[in-house]
C-alpha cells in the first residue's frame, strides 16, 4: 500500500517498476544462452537481486515516511503552544460581557411608567412594590400605570413626591413578586468607572446603554418642577445615552448595583435626545427624600443665609459676598470675605456646591463649616434655618 500511495505516480523515481521489469529479464536470458548449466543459479541471484531490491525500497519508503509524518506533525504542535496559551488566559463572566451581566442583574428592577402625558421609568426599592421615579415623571398624576420587566402591567398610586429635588414614591397596588434593586451610596463611585443606563427612552421599555461616570457631585441648576423656581442639586454626571422616558430609570455601577437616578440631560437647544452629558440623583439624596416622603417629614430646604460666588483666584470654595442679618449664617459668625472650603468634613468647590449640599440638608440640623479667614482655617457650627422662613 505504500509504494502504491507514493510511487506509481512519480514517473521520474529511480525505483520505477517498468524498467525493471525490461532490464532484469534481459540479462538473464543473456547468460542463458551462453550457460544453461548456470540457468538455476542466475534465477536464485535474480530472486535474491529482487528480494534485496524489494527491501531496500520498502527501507527507503518507510524511511521517508517517518520523516513526512514528523514534518506534518510539527506545524500542529506549534499550533497547540499558541492554543495552549489562549486557554489559560483567566476568564471572568463578570469582565467577559459586563454590561450584559449588569443588565440582567437590574433588569427586573426597572419599571416602565405611563402617564397620561407621557412614559418614563422607575425602580423598585422593596419588595412590597414601592417604585421611585422623578416627580416630573407623574407630575399631575394621582394614579399610573406600570409595566414590569416581564411585561406585566399593574396600576401605581403616587403616593407623595419632592418637586424640588425632582423625586417621587409610586406604590404598585397589586400583590405580586417584586425584585427590588440594590444600591450603592455616592462614596463608592470613581470617575471614569463603567456607568450602565436602562429605562424606557421614547417608550421602548428595558432599553439599556452604557458609558462612564463623566463627574460626580456635580453641580447642576435646576427648576422645581411644580413652581418653576430656580434650584440647585448635585448630580452624578454620565456619558451613558439617555433620553426622553429615561427619566427616573436606573443608573448601575460594575455589580449592578444602583448609583443613582436617570434624570436631566444637557442639550444645545436644537438637539432634544443626547449629547454625551446626561445627570442622574445619586442613591444617597434618594434616600434622604424617600425616608422623609415615606415618614411624612418635612420638606422644606435649608436655609445658611449667604450670598456668594466662586474666588477668582487661589483656593477653591464658596466666597461669602454677604450675609443676611439674623440669618443661621449670621448667628454662627460668618463674615463678608470668609471662604467656606468644607461642609460636614466634605470639600467644597463652590457656591452652587455649597448651595446644593445646604438645599438638601433639613432645617434645624447642626452643620460644621470649615472656613479660611485672612489665610487661617477656623471651624464653625451653624443651625440651618427654614428657607420659607426667611422669603
Amino acid at each position: 500500500m505504500v509504494e502504491n500511495q507514493f510511487w506509481p505516480s512519480d514517473q521520474g523515481a529511480p525505483y520505477s517498476s517498468t524498467p525493471q521489469r525490461r532490464r532484469y529479464p534481459r540479462v538473464i536470458r543473456q547468460q542463458a544462452y551462453r550457460n544453461k548449466g548456470s540457468r538455476k543459479h542466475f534465477l536464485l541471484l535474480g530472486f535474491l537481486l529482487i528480494l534485496v531490491t524489494g527491501m531496500l525500497i520498502g527501507l527507503i519508503i518507510n524511511s521517508g515516511e517517518s520523516s513526512t509524518a514528523t514534518e506534518i506533525e510539527a506545524p500542529p504542535s506549534d499550533n497547540f503552544s499558541v492554543s495552549s496559551q489562549s486557554v489559560e488566559l483567566p476568564f471572568s463572566d463578570s469582565s467577559d460581557e459586563p454590561v450584559a451581566n449588569v443588565a440582567e442583574t437590574i433588569a427586573p428592577a426597572v419599571v416602565r411608567i405611563d402617564t397620561a402625558t407621557g412614559t418614563g421609568s422607575g425602580i423598585i426599592y422593596d419588595t412590597n412594590g414601592s417604585v421611585v421615579t422623578n416627580a416630573h415623571v407623574v407630575l399631575g398624576s394621582d394614579t399610573v400605570e406600570v409595566q414590569l420587566a416581564d411585561g406585566t402591567r399593574a396600576t401605581g398610586k403616587v403616593l407623595g413626591s419632592d418637586p424640588a429635588v425632582d423625586i417621587a414614591i409610586v406604590q404598585i397596588i397589586e400583590d405580586l413578586d417584586f425584585r427590588k434593586a440594590t444600591f450603592a451610596t455616592l462614596d463608592t463611585v470613581r470617575v471614569g468607572q463603567l456607568a450602565v443606563a436602562i429605562g424606557s427612552p421614547f417608550g421602548l421599555e428595558q432599553s439599556v446603554t452604557a458609558g462612564i461616570v463623566s463627574a460626580v457631585n456635580r453641580a447642576v441648576p435646576t427648576l422645581n418642577v411644580e413652581t418653576g423656581s430656580r434650584t440647585v442639586l448635585e448630580m452624578i454626571q454620565t456619558d451613558a445615552p439617555i433620553n426622553p422616558g429615561n427619566s427616573g430609570g436606573a443608573l448601575v455601577d460594575r455589580q449592578g448595583r444602583v448609583v443613582g437616578m436617570n434624570t436631566l440631560i444637557r442639550t444645545d437647544g436644537n438637539v432634544e435626545g443626547n449629547l454625551g452629558v446626561g445627570f442622574a440623583i445619586p442613591t444617597d439624596t434618594i434616600f434622604l427624600v424617600t425616608e422623609r416622603l415615606a415618614n411624612g417629614l418635612s420638606l422644606e430646604n435649608g436655609f445658611l443665609g449667604i450670598s456668594g460666588q466662586d474666588p477668582t483666584l487661589g483656593r477653591a470654595g464658596a466666597l461669602v459676598l454677604d450675609v443676611v442679618p439674623d440669618s443661621p449664617a449670621d448667628q454662627s459668625g460668618l463674615r463678608e470675605g470668609d471662604l467656606i472650603i468644607a461642609v460636614d468634613g466634605s470639600t467644597i468647590l463652590g457656591m452652587s456646591e455649597l448651595a446644593a449640599r445646604i438645599r438638601l440638608t433639613s432645617p434645624g440640623t447642626s452643620i460644621s463649616l470649615a472656613v479660611l479667614r485672612n489665610g487661617a482655617e477656623i471651624s464653625l457650627i451653624v443651625v440651618l434655618g427654614a428657607l420659607g422662613s426667611f422669603q
